[in-house]
């Protein structure tokens, strides 16, 4: 029997627009293992997409805050989820969120645990909130991530791709640039870059952050693609080679192309903005927390749901 069923076929083709009958092949192939379908995919020249889908399921808001009430050293992402996006509309949980991203910029550390023992504003902790905020609300909640960048001299910026409410959306960037060039300047050239980060998911701030098991995927795949080319093995190595180059490159943000104009690396815009400021400018780091990335969400089948409930 099939380990798959057709809303994973559904998932895989949205991956990677593969055709219907490929995908289910795919998914016969690898017994239902949807990333090993993704690969096999790919490897066959099947796939269009050439990274992890950021489509995600999961509910809730991404929150950011900058110290100095937004142009300040020091900034932070929060993702705080919920069961569903009806409760992530609501003002308590948006206060809620927000609250706790403006706890979490005091924060030491990037640790989860530390923050919801951490006081809340109107009292108790943030852990206590957080179980009131379930119990009257009725419905699950997560503070799930958070992470923090800084800098010595220069600016933290903040970009919230199609907020909800200030600072709070799904899509949340943080940029950390270093520099004694004023601060308007760096937060017009930071918004910028935030909002390439926020279109181009970039998974690394350089080549050399990418993770090893990404870039030995990717290997893999070049690997097989040159092996069913018939061409000579050391052709084949710098096939392969080559391959995996042009992902660290397409995959790092300093050396993406910048999205406003198609042709210019990051790391050269950064540069000619230093230049045009006369001052040095460095961008030292990012965030980009997208909700509910790498969270799959239970599928229900809800007509079963009112069947069982009734026979309960």
């Amino acid at each position: 029997m099939a380990n798959f069923t057709t809303a994973d076929i559904k998932a895989l083709r949205e991956r990677t627009g593969a055709g219907m009958m490929d995908a289910k092949k795919a998914l016969v192939e690898t017994d239902g293992d949807l990333e090993a379908a993704v690969d096999a995919l790919r490897a066959k020249g099947l796939a269009t997409a050439q990274k992890k889908s950021s489509r995600t399921a999961a509910e809730g808001l991404i929150g950011v805050a900058v110290s100095d009430s937004g142009s300040g050293t020091k900034g932070v992402a929060v993702e705080v989820n919920s069961e569903t996006d009806f409760v992530a509309k609501n003002d308590r949980f948006q206060d809620f969120v927000r609250a706790v991203t403006d706890v979490a910029i005091t924060a030491d550390s990037d640790d989860v645990e530390a923050l919801k023992a951490k006081d809340y504003p109107t009292g108790g902790t943030v852990s206590d909130k957080l179980t009131d905020n379930v119990a009257t609300i009725g419905e699950n909640q997560q503070i799930r991530r958070m992470k923090t960048v800084s800098v010595n001299n220069g600016v933290v910026v903040p970009y919230m791709h199609n907020a909800v409410a200030p600072n709070l959306g799904k899509i949340g960037v943080l940029v950390a640039l270093e520099s004694e060039a004023d601060k308007d300047t760096l937060e017009a050239l930071g918004k910028q870059i935030a909002m390439h980060i926020a279109a181009a998911f970039p998974q690394a701030l350089n080549a050399e952050g990418l993770d090893a098991d990404l870039i030995e995927r990717e290997r893999a795949i070049a690997k097989e693609k040159a092996a069913e080319s018939g061409k000579p093995e050391n052709v084949q190595d710098k096939m392969v080679e080559g391959a995996v180059a042009k992902f660290a490159k397409e995959n790092a943000l300093l050396s993406q192309v910048f999205v406003m104009d198609n042709k210019t690396p990051i790391s050269e815009v950064v540069a000619k903005a230093g230049k045009d400021a006369g001052k040095p400018i460095e961008l030292v780091d990012y965030v980009r927390f997208q909700l509910g990335e790498g969270i799959e969400k239970e599928e229900t089948d809800f007509a079963a749901e009112v069947a069982a409930a009734v026979k309960g």
